[in-house]
């Protein structure tokens, strides 16, 4: 009920008021009231309740009272210290020498200084807070104290600094009236808003204009002064020809009086004579100088030759500079022209001697030509023809040598003997060096394995060995190299035989080492070694280190050969010695790529096994009529018919001609118009099936091997032996049997 009678809403003042009407009422009409009922009773205490709620509310009131009077006392003081410290910061921001003034993030003043706009009395009216910044541009922009140049209008000038506000910080310089300068600092704050700092700078711009003046002064001077120093005559115009600079040397050039020469003298007025006094040389004309310097675009460098009546010769270079003026520079070349003229002279003179002196030596070298071959002929001639008489002369004395009995004149007979094979010894080797001085000598590079020759020499050459008694041992090896087998043999049989020659005590050993692409050879003795400046003489042809040794231990042929033959087949050769300790010698060989050791055949196998040899048919192919024929006959000769062709476009008629399929293919890898054996046999295949077959090749690229392995053919190199192809043959035959069988 009470709930009722007193609304929420009301303040506790209105609850209050209502409480106490409520309790005169009350108490009123319990005073009235005399029912016996105890009605009266009840309201009162109902009157005594409303009395201590009336209590309570009246001090949750006056609490509520004091708390916002306490809330009231700290507003007023937040907003007096509030108020203080604006106060402070438009003091502090008034103090400050530069303008200043703050933007909030919504881009409108919020406040400024005095100072603010200072250079532009006429905007100072418009700057108050709530300013937008666009609208500030724009007042700034219409400002009669903002020097702006002539090619720039406020519009154009209002959106360049719009442009420039995008930026987080940004500085520069605006141009007032009155030769002013102000320096704009815009710089964003943390919270989005601008402040800009506006600072004067006209002192500090005038400073830098005198120091720049000055600056172009002195520079002005260095120029001057470089210019006088030169030996060309320079002068320096203007875009429109005027002339700017100049020195002295060049009025002294072109014989031009000193006063024609001041500031803003046209190019007519000084150089009008010059057409008069000069004569253009080469293809430039006087009419291509004036359209040069007539010229309103670009203008490439111009080189002019004079030349006066006095035989002076002058060099005029014009070049543009930057700012569409031009530097014309005038060089005496006089001495230089002179000197050319000389030298040209001296040539001419010079060119007749040397052509008469090679004349002269083209004769000598025919003659020294002639003379060496003739010598060669000669020394082969003998040497052959000496050659025969000394082995018949072997064979007489070796007759003797048995019938007699007699041990003096066996010991005599020996002596004779060995001479002879000195005397045959030498003239093998005078021979040899012919041929290699002769540059006739035909070489065949094939894969050669190292093991059979080394063996083979140690065969020879061991009893040698056992009768100096030395030790002398060849290791074995698997390495295959490149090179001609027959200089190949010869030149390590003649590094052993030097090493076995002059090694009187301990051995002599020959190993080899593999290395990356090549193999080396090395001939290690322990004699008596190589002085240094002796190194550099022992691969002449007689020259002997040791003078002591005798003439049957040859003439010195033996490393002159080495040396010549290792130059024809370009393998490097080298050594190193030691006096006292001995000397090896090496030689390095390229390795072989690829080398399928021969595999010994019978030979009747191609005639045996019910003749299974000589039913093979076999296509050739072969672009070279030479080893076309060669072949043909060599293979026809084991019992196997041949089907010779010049190309692939022949093979094909020739098959298709005859009907018949080939057994086995051989091809060249190279045919004419740059055709491929590969193709050919791959062709082939695609037509009659797979066919064995084998590619003969001069090439040694190591893509041929796989090329090779792809077609799965066999691969010869040229010159390859007969045998390889036979015992290819064979193995087919017999594997074509097998299969039959």
């Amino acid at each position: 009920m009470l709930s009722t009678l007193i609304n929420p809403k009301d303040s506790l003042e209105r609850q209050n008021q209502k409480l106490l009407r409520i309790v005169e009422t009350l108490m009123r009409r319990v005073e009235q009231d005399t029912d016996a009922s105890g009605v009266a009773y009840t309201q009162f205490q109902r009157a005594v309740l409303l009395e201590d709620e009336v209590r309570s509310r009246t001090r949750d009131l006056e609490r509520a009272l004091d708390l916002l009077n306490v809330s009231n006392a700290a507003l007023t003081q937040a907003n007096r210290e509030t108020e203080a410290a604006r106060s402070n910061l438009a003091n502090a921001i008034e103090t400050v020498h530069e303008g200043f003034a703050l933007f909030n993030s919504q881009e409108e003043l919020v406040m400024c200084n005095s100072r603010f706009g200072m250079h532009m009395p006429d905007i100072r009216k418009h700057l108050k807070p709530g300013l937008k910044f666009d609208d500030y541009v724009d007042v700034v922009s219409q400002s009669r104290f903002l020097a702006l140049p002539r090619s720039e209008c406020t519009r154009d000038w209002a959106a360049k600094r719009l442009e420039r506000h995008r930026e987080s910080s940004v500085i520069f310089n605006v141009r007032m009236m009155g030769n002013r300068w102000v320096q704009v600092s815009e710089h964003r704050t943390s919270d989005g808003g601008t402040v800009i700092l506006q600072t004067d700078v006209s002192d500090i711009m005038r400073l830098e204009r005198k120091e720049r003046e000055k600056l172009v002064d002195d520079q002005a001077r260095l120029i001057q002064a470089t210019l006088e120093h030169l030996k060309q005559g320079v002068c320096i115009f203007d875009a429109p020809g005027r002339l700017v600079g100049w020195n002295r040397r060049i009025g002294e050039l072109l014989s031009i009086p000193a006063g024609r020469f001041h500031i803003g003298s046209r190019f007519e007025t000084i150089f009008g004579q010059l057409r008069t006094s000069f004569s253009f040389l080469g293809q430039t004309s006087d009419d291509d100088l004036e359209a040069w310097i007539d010229g309103r675009h670009s203008r490439a460098p111009l080189t002019i030759e004079l030349q006066d009546p006095d035989d002076r010769f002058l060099t005029a270079f014009m070049q543009e500079m930057p700012n569409g003026g031009f530097v014309i520079s005038f060089t005496d070349v006089t001495a230089e022209r002179q000197a050319i003229r000389t030298m040209t002279e001296a040539k001419e003179t010079l060119e007749q001697r040397v052509l008469e002196r090679t004349l002269e030596l083209e004769d000598a070298l025919s003659d020294a030509e002639r003379a060496n071959a003739s010598k060669s002929r000669f020394v082969a001639a003998a040497s052959h023809d000496l050659l025969q008489p000394l082995s018949a002369a072997k064979l007489y004395l070796a007759t003797v040598e048995q019938e007699t009995t007699r041990e003096p004149s066996r010991a005599l007979l020996s002596k004779a003997g060995s001479a002879l094979q000195s005397v045959e010894s030498i003239l093998e080797a005078l021979l040899d060096i012919s041929k290699l001085d002769a540059k006739k000598v035909a070489v065949h590079v094939s894969a050669v394995p190292l093991n059979q020759i080394l063996q083979q020499l140690c065969d020879e050459l061991n009893h040698r060995a056992v009768e100096k008694g030395l030790e002398f041992k060849v290791l074995p090896t698997s390495a295959v190299v490149m090179s001609d087998p027959t200089y190949l043999r010869r030149i390590l049989q003649n590094l052993i035989s030097n090493a076995l020659r002059y090694t009187e005590r301990g051995k002599v050993l020959v190993g080899v080492r593999n290395l990356a692409n090549t193999v080396r050879v090395e001939v290690w003795d322990t004699g008596p070694g190589i002085d240094e400046c002796q190194q550099g003489k022992i691969f002449t042809e007689f020259h002997r280190v040791h003078a002591t040794a005798s003439a049957a231990d040859g003439l010195g042929l033996g490393l002159a050969i080495v040396e010549r033959a290792c130059g024809l087949l370009r393998h490097p050769i080298s050594l190193r010695s030691t006096m006292g300790k001995g000397t090896v010698f090496t030689v390095e060989f390229p390795r072989a790529k690829e080398w399928t050791p021969l595999v010994p055949v019978d030979p009747s196998a191609p005639h045996t096994d019910d003749g299974g040899f000589l039913d093979l048919i076999v296509l050739l192919i072969e672009n070279d009529q030479d080893l076309r024929n060669a072949l043909s006959i060599t293979v026809e000769n084991w019992g196997a018919s041949v089907l010779p062709c010049a190309s692939e476009t022949e093979a094909f008629e020739l098959l298709e001609e005859i009907g018949v399929v080939p057994d086995f293919v051989v091809a060249d890898m190279q045919l004419d118009d740059e055709k491929l054996g590969s193709d050919a046999i791959a062709n082939l295949r695609k037509r009659y099936g797979f066919t064995p077959a084998c590619l003969i090749t001069a090439n040694r690229n190591i893509e041929l091997g796989q090329t090779a392995r792809d077609l799965e053919v066999e691969l010869l190199y040229k010159p390859f032996a007969p045998e390889e192809l036979k015992s290819l043959l064979i193995q087919h035959a017999r594997d074509t049997k097998q299969i039959s069988h």
